[in-house]
C-alpha cells in the first residue's frame, strides 16, 4: 500500500515557503554557536570580522588557568555524583510507575518531573534555602543536591520507556519459575535496561556539567566551570579564552549526546 504525500510537500509553493523557513529557524538557531568555535581560533581579542589570523593561542591558555581547571573539577565531581543519585532515583520512580501501577507511584513519578516545569531561578533560590537551613550553606554539596533535582526529570523518562518497553511475559515467565520480585528486578530487568541506564546517566550528566543558574546560587567558592565562564565574561581580554573554552564545552556536549543516543536506540533494539 502507497502511502500517500501531503499535498504540502509535493513541491507546491507552500511547501516551498515551509522549508525555507526550517532553513532560516536551523540557521537562527545553530549560526551563533557556530561561530563560538570560528571566533576561538581567531588571533585578536575582539570577536569580529575580518579574522585577524589563524592561532592556537586561546587553547595553551586555556590548559595554563588554574582557575579553569578547579572549576573543570568540580564540575566533573558533581556531574558524575549528581547523574548517580539521578539515575538510581530514576530507576526506582520508574519501577514502582511502570510494574506497581499504584495511585502513590503515579504521583511520585509526576513529581520527580515537576522540576523541569519549575523556573531554574526558583529551583535555585528554594536549595539556597535548604541549604543554608540544613547547615551546609553554598557548597559542592549543595550543588550535586539541586543537579541531581533537575537531572531526575530525564533520567525518569529515559527509564518509564525503557521499562513501558518490556513484555509482560518476561515477569510473568520470572514469577512462574518461582523467582521473587527482587530477583526479577536484578537478574532480569536490571540487565536488559542497562544501556537505558547509561543513557539516562549521560544525559543527567549533561544536565548537570552544563547547568548554570542553580549553580550560580549554590556554588560559593566553588564555582562550576559554567559560573566561572559567567565571570570571566566581566573581562573583555578573558573573551577569546571563553570562547575556546565554549568551543570544547560544545564538543564534548555533543559526543556525550551522541552516545546518549545511541545506548537509548540499543536499549530499544535489545
Amino acid at each position: 500500500m502507497k502511502i500517500p504525500v501531503p499535498p504540502v510537500l509535493r513541491g507546491s509553493s507552500s511547501g516551498t515557503a515551509l522549508w525555507v523557513y526550517v532553513a532560516l529557524y536551523l540557521i537562527f538557531l545553530y549560526l551563533p554557536i557556530c561561530l563560538i568555535p570560528l571566533f576561538s581560533f581567531n588571533d585578536s581579542v575582539q570577536a569580529a570580522f575580518p579574522l585577524k589570523g589563524v592561532t592556537l593561542g586561546w587553547y595553551r591558555t586555556l590548559f595554563q588557568e588554574e582557575g579553569i581547571h578547579s572549576a573543570l573539577w568540580t564540575s566533573l565531581e558533581v556531574g558524575v555524583f549528581s547523574a548517580a543519585l539521578a539515575t538510581l532515583c530514576g530507576v526506582t520512580v520508574s519501577y514502582a510507575s511502570v510494574f506497581m501501577k499504584s495511585r502513590f507511584a503515579n504521583l511520585l513519578s509526576y513529581v520527580a518531573r515537576l522540576p523541569i516545569l519549575i523556573p531554574g531561578v526558583i529551583i535555585g533560590i528554594a536549595m539556597l534555602i535548604m541549604a543554608n537551613l540544613v547547615g551546609i550553606g553554598p557548597s559542592v554539596p549543595a550543588i550535586i543536591a539541586g543537579h541531581t533535582l533537575v537531572g531526575l526529570p530525564a533520567t525518569v523518562m529515559v527509564m518509564q520507556g525503557r521499562f513501558a518497553s518490556f513484555p509482560r511475559s518476561i515477569a510473568e515467565a520470572a514469577e512462574d519459575l518461582g523467582a521473587r520480585e527482587w530477583t526479577l528486578v536484578r537478574r532480569v530487568l536490571l540487565p536488559m535496561a542497562v544501556p537505558a541506564i547509561g543513557s539516562a546517566f549521560m544525559l543527567a550528566f549533561l544536565t548537570s556539567f552544563d547547568e548554570f543558574i542553580i549553580a550560580f546560587f549554590l556554588s560559593g567558592p566553588h564555582p562550576t566551570l559554567p559560573v566561572y565562564i559567567w565571570g570571566q565574561l566581566r573581562f573583555p581580554r578573558s573573551l577569546p579564552i571563553v570562547m575556546a573554552l565554549g568551543s570544547l564545552i560544545l564538543a564534548v556536549s555533543v559526543v556525550v549526546s551522541i552516545l546518549s543516543e545511541a545506548l537509548r536506540r540499543r536499549g530499544q533494539t535489545t
